[in-house]
Parts: C-alpha cells; sequence; structure tokens
C-alpha cells in the first residue's frame, strides 16, 4: 500500500490532537508504520493546531509535503482554506460546517468567507469536498466535543482502515462514560457520507 497522508486541523479546544491520535492508533493496529507530528502554536488561545499522521508500509517522515495529503480533515472553515494547498488533485477535504471567525473579521476588518467562497478556494486543490455538518450533529448528540468522532466517521469513507478497527480504537482510547457516546458519534458521521 502507497503511504496515506492525513492533515488534520483546526483550532485549540477542538480535539485535533485526539483524533489524530485515535486515527495513529488505528492505523497501528492495522500493521502499518505509523508517524505523526502535531503544531499547536497558541491553541489554548484558540489559535492554530495541526496534525500531520502518516502511515503506510514503511514511513520515514511524519511531514506531510505541500500536495500531498491524500485526507484533508479540517475542524473549521477557514482553517480548511489555509491549509488546502496541502491537498493532493485527487484527494478528499471533509470540512467540518463551522465558522469562528478570527479577530480581523469580529473588529470589522475583514470578512469571513461565504461556504461557496470556501468551497471554490478548495476545489482549486481537489473536487472532492466535502462541508459536513459535524458540529451540529455532534450538538444534537448532547455534545459538541464530539465533532472530532464525528468527522472521524466521515473521513473514514476515505481511508484504507476498517471502520471496525477505528471503532475498537475509539473505544480503548477514552474513558468509560464517553466510549458508547462517542462511537454513536462516529456512526454517526459514517451515515452522514452519502455516496
Amino acid at each position: 500500500m502507497k503511504t496515506q497522508n492525513i492533515l488534520i486541523v483546526g483550532v485549540g479546544g477542538q480535539g485535533v490532537v485526539l483524533a489524530s491520535n485515535l486515527l495513529a492508533e488505528a492505523a497501528l493496529a492495522a500493521g502499518y508504520d505509523v508517524k505523526k507530528t502535531d503544531t499547536l502554536g497558541m491553541a489554548q488561545r484558540g489559535g492554530s493546531v495541526v496534525s500531520h499522521l502518516r502511515f503506510g508500509e514503511q514511513v520515514a517522515s511524519p511531514l506531510i509535503p505541500a500536495g500531498g495529503a491524500d485526507v484533508l480533515i479540517a475542524f473549521e472553515k477557514l482553517e480548511a482554506i489555509r491549509w488546502g494547498h496541502f491537498l493532493k488533485t485527487d484527494g478528499a477535504a471533509v470540512v467540518n460546517d463551522l465558522a469562528m471567525p478570527p479577530l480581523s473579521v469580529t473588529l470589522g476588518s475583514d470578512v469571513y468567507p461565504c461556504d461557496a467562497e470556501i468551497v471554490a478556494a478548495l476545489e482549486r486543490f481537489t473536487p472532492e469536498v466535502h462541508l459536513v455538518p459535524g458540529t451540529a450533529a455532534a450538538s444534537r448528540l448532547g455534545n459538541a466535543k464530539m465533532v472530532n468522532t464525528v468527522l472521524l466517521g466521515y473521513a473514514s469513507k476515505f481511508l484504507p482502515i476498517e471502520a471496525e478497527k477505528l471503532a475498537s480504537t475509539i473505544e480503548a482510547g477514552l474513558p468509560p462514560k464517553l466510549r458508547q457516546p462517542n462511537l454513536v458519534a462516529f456512526e454517526t458521521g459514517r451515515s452522514m457520507y452519502l455516496r
């Protein structure tokens, strides 16, 4: 199998690192060599969080080159645009339908792009762009923080790892009281994919 490159992006507090850790554990359980690195920046103040995850038969470096990501999982729409140039032309962008306007927008000096602009910006890199109501789905399940497992469920349709292996990793990697709700969130994300 060729090396799979997964870039997971968002802002502090959204569960980007947890999602990346769960996916890395699932890839290890599937028998792949796995490399991963996280960049947290000003995460505690709502800054960008980026996780590079690569797995395959043999992986030398954790860093994904620009134009090398098979899947981009974005927990916030503007972060998707910021990191879209990492996508391969046949890659897939799974983007949470959530806007967290930066200070420049809040203060009125900039305008947050509309959904059509966001999709168009990402389609410069790949035609496979999926705007997913992940936060809304997680909120309906009782906890908006489960957006990470909702998006993992949706993105699992693009990954060469069996859904059962991902679900087992979620079950093993979370505290007992969070296991069942997150498994439901994962399956909810999988069921949202309409193809």
